[in-house]
């Protein structure tokens, strides 16, 4: 998995002057693309993002190499700075790309948090049992998980619902490996298709709104070409599932906890507060995110005051409201993936250092330059399932091309759903790899790779003929 993921990675950077990256902040910066410091930064940057990739053989967590190495990077370029006596300069490039993390932060946790207190409330776990139980065919099941997937990432991430679905597939096929195989490449599909319509359904897409250059509702302009994408590769899979029906496991039936509908309504309030703030009020989206979490905190009062005679104990977390409840906001908070959290920081300040010393506003000057916007976003695309597409996505919203609207929802389909060609391609992909250890591997979603590649093409075109 190395070669693949490391050389594109490595060339894509060094074939990233500063100007670019100066105006997007206002200030005057050196251009350390041929100084040592800027030769070392790429150096620490690939060495952490190797260590990346081999998180699962070496058991150290994503997050730590890379937030080392935005430490690292950004003290050099500080030292550099200071010894010219620019330190102003540095820190407001420095505050810029933190702020800009911060607002992916604070949105993405209070995301995590709704979803956590939904999978406490077995809302989840309600909508397995209701797809076991109904007898669904093989084939009934491989496209019900895949539409449900496709239709349920747009709100939750793709990441959970490629989860969710998982299960419900090795649970239908324990004694089919090959249905639990085909049906987790469309999972993986079908999830990174059905984020790629939403603000809220991929990290990327996320990036693009947040930072104003689509506005909500033209994100759904991608809604066809996502359709495309997911369907293209399922009715060439479809002919090869298994005929029949599974053998049922005997499973107690599943109900969703008290408030548990409740909270799903006020995920999906919290979601129009946020694009309120952002489309009519101008006001940063992680605002109407946290204005939401308000609602949700609410709601867990009324909870706890509703069914305290119910519970025994309480959980003794500072600052909560309230005892005597098994529901706890704080706990769900507690249960967000700062893992990830904290990966998206490293990421995003490396990216960010690299960009400010130059290496970026080469890039773009190159591959947009001399290749043109429609042949760089496929490539884009293509790289995102080689490369982690939020690196990828965060450097070219550093770099800013000037591109009409068409061009920037074609690398926001690209870059969402271009991770499918492989299964290293995604975070879906990968997590499904883990949960389905022996079943779906690399080489069993490879073997599906020219079906999906052929969805990619035709989703493109698609778009190209219906936005273009």
């Amino acid at each position: 998995m190395l070669p693949i993921r490391f050389i594109p990675l490595t060339l894509f950077f060094l074939l990233l002057p500063a100007s670019a990256f100066a105006s997007a902040i206002g200030l005057e910066t050196l251009n350390l693309t041929d100084h040592a410091v800027g030769y070392f930064a790429l150096l620490i940057f690939a060495v952490a993002y190797v260590l990346v990739i081999l998180e699962e053989q070496t058991h150290l967590q994503k997050s730590k190499p890379v937030l080392l190495a935005a430490g690292i990077i950004w003290a050099m370029i500080a030292y550099v700075y200071a010894s010219h006596g620019l330190n102003e300069t540095t820190e407001e490039a420095l505050r810029h790309n933190f702020l800009e993390y911060a607002e992916l932060f604070f949105f993405l946790l209070v995301a995590m948090t709704y979803i956590s207190a939904m999978i406490e409330r077995d809302v989840f776990q309600a909508l397995h049992f209701w797809l076991v139980s109904k007898g669904f065919s093989y084939r009934q099941m491989f496209w019900m998980t895949g539409i449900l997937a496709f239709f349920i990432s747009p709100i939750a991430d793709n990441l959970t619902t490629a989860l969710i679905m998982c299960t419900v597939v090795m649970t239908v096929g324990s004694s089919r490996p090959e249905f639990v195989a085909i049906s987790c490449v469309n999972i993986v599909v079908a999830a990174n298709a059905g984020g790629a319509f939403s603000p809220f359904g991929d990290i990327t897409t996320l990036m693009v709104w947040q930072k104003g250059i689509i506005d909500f509702g033209d994100f759904f302009k991608l809604f066809v070409p996502s359709v495309v994408n997911f369907v293209v590769p399922a009715a060439i899979m479809h002919y090869f599932i298994p005929v029949g029906l599974p053998t049922l496991p005997e499973e107690d039936s599943a109900e969703i906890k008290h408030g548990g509908l409740v909270i799903v309504g006020l995920f999906l309030l919290t979601i129009l507060t946020a694009v309120l703030f952002h489309q009519v009020l101008h006001l940063p989206s992680a605002f109407g995110m946290l204005t939401g979490l308000g609602y949700l905190k609410f709601f867990g009062y009324y909870l706890r005051m509703k069914h305290r005679r119910e519970f025994s104990s309480f959980d003794s977390v500072p600052g909560s409201e309230g005892q005597g409840s098994g529901f706890n906001v704080f706990s769900q908070i507690a249960k967000a993936e700062w893992d990830t959290l904290f990966f998206f920081y490293g990421v995003i300040m490396c990216v960010g250092g690299l960009g400010f010393i130059g290496y970026l506003s080469i890039a773009s000057e190159f591959i947009y330059g001399e290749l043109g916007a429609t042949y760089a976003n496929i490539i884009v695309g293509v790289m995102s399932a080689i490369v982690d597409n939020i690196p990828v996505m965060f450097a070219v919203l550093t770099m800013n091309p000037d591109m009409p609207e068409v061009q920037w929802l074609l690398v926001t389909l690209t870059a969402g759903v271009g991770g499918s060609l492989l299964s290293v391609g995604s975070a879906a992909g990968v997590a499904l790899m883990g949960q389905a250890r022996g079943h779906y591997t690399f080489f069993s979603h490879l073997k599906w790779t020219p079906a999906i590649a052929l969805g990619y093409a035709a989703s493109i075109g698609a778009h190209m003929l219906i936005n273009g």
